[in-house]
């Protein structure tokens, strides 16, 4: 007799684990051909959670005290909990925190970050914070963490992940003046001021934008833009100069090894004619890319900061666009600097190469959602030409949906919480109702979820019309990124203003209504019976 060494004929402990090597969509394939295969993948735990990692498109966070103490079979059925409970949240089950007065505000990590440029202060506190959350709070003025106490901050970036506040500040003289050599940025630690203990100095110093070389120029004090990602600082800086020939605009970006060196040589800049049309945001995917928005999307890498940033690939958008601004999901651990133990404990994190990007644009009034996986596709960038155009990458990775102004957006790993319209046949903002869409555009959402929403797979066809004027442009955009989609409380319709901001992390929404209270919302897994493994092909 011929020994039977085929693969189903291994013992079915082999057989789970020469699976668990496999992408999970591979042991889906498997599975779904084989009946031996399927039955060793419904008694098996192990596999499923691989599975349904992979088809939430999470990391599997190791060595926590949660995934010591809880069996596979226990995170298994967690994250299907968690990911139904997201389909039927209740939005008017919320509790209020009230928000001292501020100019700039953001969540992190669950904690309120405020800004005050009149009172020179900046605070941050914990929203309703857990036992097992790590928290910081202080109620200070930046003039206690400047090296110079009379300086003029122009933006603030705090980082309670991490414990770091930078601030852009500059020197000024006797007649409230200052020029390129008297800007810097302050670190500090925020739980209790002086200089952060990971930082390379306490300041970090500029390059100066481009000279100007006419000397019958003026120009007014610019705009800056401060942000952060692990060991990344970057500033954005835009110049509006007038002369006797054309007005134009100088911009910068200039990008920081906070932890290694205080000096930068990743420095981005040009000049724009006219001078309105400048780069309007900028975000970093991961510790090593860097995206650029304008009239276009261009990578760069940042990988060697001891040069400029590289350019890797330049995305054409599909219309002309102005007011754009780049909203990222919130994620806690994928860059922290902090030992693990000192964060409130989670067993999985969203992967930062398949998250989703969206892109907020004033005029058209459009939201762009973005799968970020074509930003970090094997050899892509190789084989491609310099610039790419929509058709080519637009269509099948992204979704766009009408966006107007006063309305925002959530967005945390592959989710999606969108004000929209009840009535398309008006576009007067301040009058119109919203509801709250639920959209999950990860492909386990796609597969299984499709009796808790809605599966759109068709393409949909946005028409795009001339700002103001309501008339047609006779563009189209045409997109087909799958997605459920859930309407939450249908019989409810809101004003502009309930939605006027919105942040996601992993278990809580943040709603700001422009007023002096921030409403949270927890989303609590309901409890189910034992988790029941679907088979399905990939998406």
């Amino acid at each position: 007799m011929k020994p039977k060494a085929e693969f189903q004929f291994l013992a079915e402990e082999l057989q789970c684990y020469i699976l668990s090597f496999l992408p999970y969509q591979d042991i889906l394939r498997c599975t779904s051909v084989c009946k031996t295969l399927h039955q060793t993948y419904i008694l098996s735990s192990e596999l499923q959670y691989i599975v349904e990692l992979g088809g939430q498109r999470l990391l599997h966070v190791p060595n926590t005290n949660l995934d010591n103490h809880a069996s596979v079979f226990q995170r298994l059925q967690l994250l299907r909990d968690k990911a139904h409970a997201w389909f039927g949240f209740d939005v008017h089950s919320f509790k209020t925190v009230s928000i001292p007065a501020h100019n700039k505000m953001w969540v992190a990590n669950g904690h309120l970050c405020l800004w005050e440029r009149g009172g020179d202060s900046t605070t941050i506190f914990p929203i309703l914070p857990k036992p097992s959350q790590y928290t910081i709070e202080h109620d200070r003025s930046p003039t206690s963490l400047r090296s110079d106490p009379n300086a003029y901050s122009f933006d603030v970036f705090m980082d309670p992940v991490q414990n770091l506040i930078a601030i852009v500040c500059a020197t000024v003289d006797d007649h409230f003046q200052w020029d390129d050599k008297r800007i810097y940025i302050d670190l500090g630690a925020l739980d209790g001021g002086g200089i952060h203990p990971l930082a390379a100095g306490r300041t970090l110093f500029l390059s100066e934008l481009p000279e100007i070389e006419n000397s019958n120029t003026s120009s007014n004090r610019g705009s800056f833009k401060l942000k952060g990602f692990g060991r990344h600082i970057a500033l954005w800086r835009s110049l509006r100069v007038v002369d006797q020939i054309l007005p134009r605009s100088l911009w910068g970006l200039q990008i920081w090894d906070w932890q290694h060196s205080p000096t930068s040589s990743s420095v981005l800049s040009d000049t724009i004619y006219p001078a309105y049309e400048e780069p309007n945001d900028f975000c970093f995917l991961g510790n090593d890319r860097l995206l650029m928005f304008s009239d276009t999307m261009k990578l760069y890498s940042i990988e060697d900061m001891s040069q400029a940033p590289q350019l890797l690939v330049c995305f054409l958008l599909p219309v002309s666009m102005t007011s754009i601004q780049c909203i990222q999901p919130m994620d806690d651990t994928a860059h922290s600097s902090r030992p693990p133990m000192q964060f409130e404990q989670t067993m999985w994190t969203s992967d930062p190469k398949q998250q989703l990007l969206c892109v907020v644009t004033r005029s058209p009034s459009l939201v762009f959602i973005i799968s970020t996986r074509i930003f970090f596709g094997p050899d892509f960038f190789e084989e491609t030409p310099t610039a790419i155009s929509w058709k080519h990458w637009g269509p099948l990775n992204a979704r766009v949906f009408r966006c107007l102004c006063g309305v925002g957006v959530g967005i945390v790993g592959n989710r999606v919480l969108l004000p929209y319209p009840t009535d398309d046949r008006t576009d007067i903002w301040h009058v119109m109702k919203y509801r709250l869409h639920v959209m999950d555009f990860s492909p386990l959402a796609v597969e299984r979820r499709q009796c808790l929403g809605r599966v759109v797979k068709e393409p949909s066809t946005i028409e795009i019309t001339q700002p103001w004027s309501g008339e047609s442009l006779a563009e189209n955009l045409t997109t087909s990124l799958p997605y459920v989609e859930v309407v939450l409380d249908q019989d409810k319709k809101f004003g502009f203003r309930a939605f006027e901001r919105i942040w996601i992390d992993k278990d809580r929404i943040y709603f700001y209504h422009g007023s002096s209270e921030l409403e949270v919302v927890d989303i609590a897994p309901r409890v189910t019976e034992a988790a029941k493994p679907t088979t399905s092909s990939d998406d």
